[in-house]
């Protein structure tokens, strides 16, 4: 059955919500942890790559537990609003500085994360699982695909634009008030947007259960074995894994680097608004992208941009580093790539599932589909650690210019890393995804085949 327009945007929006949270952990909460509660910046980074540790475990065994659920509303919708309501709590507990010294505040910040990432796997994962359970067309994906990424990236630019100023507002002079207030905002957000996805979106599970068909558990070790013999699922890891890189390493740094590099903050705006402003962008363009050019050409695109924003805005820091206009520019190279990036493994998870029933006789979305919150919490984990590693080799010191060895670590943490990571996306896409063509039609045709065969 053709999705209407309604049913896309109500299961869309829920992108809004999950992303503002996301992008208030990713682009706040390092900052927050070592400049306004003093965290040493050290502890900051190892803390985010042990929770990453834990979730190689935990989010798989969520995509296990998801695609084992049997309700009358489904397999997805009962996990995203469990996982949202604890999620936002917790994202609050998170912002809300304790009245802690000592072991007591590491121990606190190092639970509270811990539990954070938890309970936003219970959300995500079964969020991006309905995707290609709702779709059924390959036009259909890729319209629809895009438009849950453009309400993420709107969240993005809401708090790359704004995000300073509502802390400032909210705080009225407190920051650490700041942020716990506008912490509540997002939760409220957040909460709301994933009630009308709840609400309003229904997938092939929901009417599964409406009929009383009820399809095989999968068990543990076939789970296992979903991951290890989809060939195409290792391509999608490793490239989602280094976009995922490239965009919070640099997402990361970045008001560093206008705090302490160009020594001035209110920059960050800029830059943050015109790459959110271009990701969005490209993501409206990917349809018409995907239609006139082969996956390799958009890739190609998606991959390179990003690296000439990046290595301008060092250049720019060098020759004019309060220079809106160029800034500007730079933001707008940096995020074009990323949109397209977006938009085409978003069509990439939908195809490595599909092309996962055919190879393998099941479909088991949310098993592939927990790699996706697994690479984006690594590749967040990942960047935490090398920001906090990097900055605490090169000598920083919170709330104080910095020396010029340590701005050079900077430069090198918010440009030159990010660059060659995404540069590295793209050999590894060009080596091995092959599901374009020929093999796509053919995983189509034998789903069709399949599909009409389980109707009659």
């Amino acid at each position: 059955m053709k999705l209407s327009m309604g049913r896309k945007l109500c299961f869309g929006v829920g992108g809004l919500g999950k992303d503002l949270c996301y992008a208030m952990i990713s682009t706040y909460l390092t900052i927050y942890l070592t400049d306004t509660i003093g965290l040493a910046p050290l502890f900051v980074g190892n803390l985010f790559l042990v929770a990453r540790v834990w979730d190689a475990v935990n989010d798989p065994i969520m995509g296990f537990i998801v695609d084992n659920t049997r309700t009358r509303w489904g397999k997805f919708r009962p996990w995203i609003l469990i996982g949202t309501l604890i999620n936002a709590v917790i994202l609050v507990l998170l912002f809300r500085g304790p009245q802690l010294e000592g072991f007591a505040l590491y121990a606190y910040y190092s639970v509270m994360y811990i539990l954070w990432g938890m309970t936003y796997t219970v959300m995500d994962i079964p969020y991006w699982s309905m995707l290609p359970s709702m779709s059924s067309t390959k036009e259909e994906r890729d319209s629809m695909s895009v438009i849950p990424r453009i309400f993420a990236s709107s969240a993005w630019l809401l708090v790359g634009a704004f995000g300073l100023a509502m802390i400032d507002y909210l705080g009225k002079g407190d920051e650490a008030k700041g942020y716990a207030n506008t912490a509540v905002v997002v939760a409220v957000i957040f909460v709301s947007t994933l009630l009308v996805t709840v609400i309003f979106s229904r997938d092939r599970s929901s009417m599964e259960a409406a009929t009383s068909k009820k399809g095989e558990r999968t068990s543990l070790k076939y789970a296992i074995h979903v991951i290890t013999g989809n060939d195409q699922l290792k391509v999608y890891i490793g490239v989602v894994l280094a976009y995922n890189l490239v965009v919070q390493l640099a997402g990361g740094m970045a008001l560093y680097y206008f705090k302490y590099v160009t020594m001035n903050e209110d920059l960050f705006p800029y830059f943050t608004t015109a790459a959110s402003l271009a990701e969005m962008g490209a993501l409206f363009l990917f349809p018409f992208f995907s239609r006139f050019m082969s996956k390799k050409s958009v890739f190609a695109i998606a991959s390179f941009t990003p690296a000439i924003g990046l290595l301008g805005l060092l250049l720019a820091g060098e020759v004019a580093p309060s220079n809106i206009p160029l800034i500007i520019i730079c933001g707008l190279f940096y995020k074009f790539g990323s949109g397209l990036t977006l938009g085409a493994t978003t069509v990439m998870l939908a195809d490595v599932i599909d092309y996962g029933e055919v190879k393998l006789g099941t479909r088991n979305e949310s098993i592939v589909a927990s790699f996706q919150t697994l690479l984006v919490k690594t590749a967040s984990a990942v960047a935490g650690w090398l920001i906090g590693v990097g900055l605490t080799i090169f000598g920083y010191v919170e709330n104080v210019p910095q020396t010029a060895e340590t701005i050079f670590g900077m430069r090198i943490l918010m440009g030159v890393v990010p660059s060659v990571i995404t540069v590295l996306a793209f050999v590894i896409y060009v080596g091995g995804y092959k599901l374009d063509g020929s093999l796509l039609e053919s995983v189509a045709s034998q789903l069709r085949a399949k599909r009409a065969a389980d109707a009659e």
